[in-house]
């Protein structure tokens, strides 16, 4: 097996929590940079870390690196990677691109000498002068930033948010892997309780579900590397074969979303039944201010609508003073919500105890944590 050097795309803030992430899975040379983390693996690596990744966007190769400013050395120097070591005489090969304070800002011009430079290369190695590009399917990113320019290629296909389970969304609804960064964050066990009050279609509820049963989030899917030739298909039947495994599906769960949306609440149910969760999550119509618990001990975790998401920002206030209300009857419990308004413990009614910058699409928001009392232990 191959020594590569492969690339976890994240979500701004997210960086830490996929570090974390990668070394559970036993990989610790790491670099870490602003939404992304580098890090050394093997052709094995590349299917458990797809297979693993719950908060991460995609998984890429990385093909080389280098400073360029002028498009003949953008040329000179893709073509001299060693792309016949992933390119077959077939391959399909797009090429998607970026430019970020950089010299050579054109994005096009910089996809097509990629895409040039690449042909010209394989044209040497495979002696011929013309590609069908019907075989598998590869696709490049040239992303410049500061003139330094990194090649890679796409392992995982559609974005690892894309767990296969939720079909139908409602309005502005969260990325799964936002929702499981959340989970994460409040420290929360399957042990205790957890309650999204505003939970639309269920994705903070079955992605801690999916936690707590350490089920691998990439189980029900596909990744476009699974037909790579470069990738032993025994490889992709290990990590299948290790998610089983470790998959903990009686675990018991006190998981509840509400919300006072019918149809919200619909999509919530398929979500969940879709994703094998149906028994586990109970969910059920209820404003926020008569959510209560038989559980002395818990957590309320949620993504409350806030003016530029859904409604306006008078009716967002309303439902936090709502949620500040029902967290005071549940003394014991500590609240955790994602928001982009600003001092919402004016309206919560107390002080928050952390607070993590996050960004829920393209809007910075904030994830407000408010830490209950530790359980006492019998």
């Amino acid at each position: 097996m191959s020594k590569l050097e492969l690339i976890a795309t994240t979500a701004f803030g997210l960086e830490a929590i996929v570090a974390r992430e990668l070394k559970n899975l036993g990989y610790d040379r790491l670099t870490v940079e602003n939404g992304r983390i580098t890090f050394i693996a093997d052709e094995l690596g590349i299917c458990r870390a797809n297979m693993w990744l719950r908060c991460a966007e995609r998984v890429l190769v990385k093909i080389g690196s280098f400073k360029a400013v002028t498009f003949e050395e953008l040329f000179q120097q893709t073509k001299a990677l060693p792309w016949e070591n992933w390119l077959s005489i077939d391959s399909q090969f797009p090429v998607n691109g970026k430019s970020i304070k950089s010299k050579l800002f054109s994005v096009s011009d910089c996809q097509a000498i990629v895409k040039k430079a690449i042909v010209e290369k394989l044209k040497e190695t495979y002696n011929c002068t013309w590609f069908e590009e019907t075989g598998p399917r590869y696709t490049i990113e040239v992303a410049l930033l500061k003139d330094i320019v990194t090649l890679t290629i796409d392992t995982s296909g559609n974005g690892l948010h894309k767990r296969g389970y939720r079909q139908l969304t409602g309005l502005a609804p969260l990325k799964e892997t936002l929702a499981a960064a959340m989970v994460y964050l409040s420290y929360w066990y399957s042990d205790r309780a957890l309650i999204d009050p505003f939970c639309g279609t269920g994705t903070i509820a079955i992605e801690a579900a999916l936690i707590a049963q350490n089920r691998a989030p990439g189980l029900k899917r596909n990744f476009i590397s699974e037909s790579w030739p470069n990738i032993p298909k025994d490889f992709w039947r290990e990590a299948w074969q290790e998610a089983l495994d470790l998959w903990q599906r009686e675990i018991p769960l006190h998981i509840y979303g509400s919300d006072i949306d019918s149809n919200a609440l619909r999509l919530a149910r398929i979500n969940s039944t879709q994703a094998g969760l149906a028994e586990k999550i109970h969910f059920q119509r209820l404003p926020v201010l008569e959510v209560r618990s038989r559980f002395k001990y818990g957590h309320l975790i949620t993504n409350p609508p806030y003016g530029e998401r859904i409604g306006t920002n008078e009716n967002a206030g309303k439902l936090y003073k709502e949620l500040g209300k029902t967290f005071k009857n549940l003394e014991t419990w500590s609240l955790h919500f994602l928001t982009n308004q600003s001092y919402p413990e004016k309206l919560i009614g107390r002080r928050w105890d952390k607070s993590r910058k996050l960004f829920n699409g393209r809007l910075e928001c904030h994830f407000y944590q408010f830490f209950g009392p530790k359980p006492i232990r019998n």
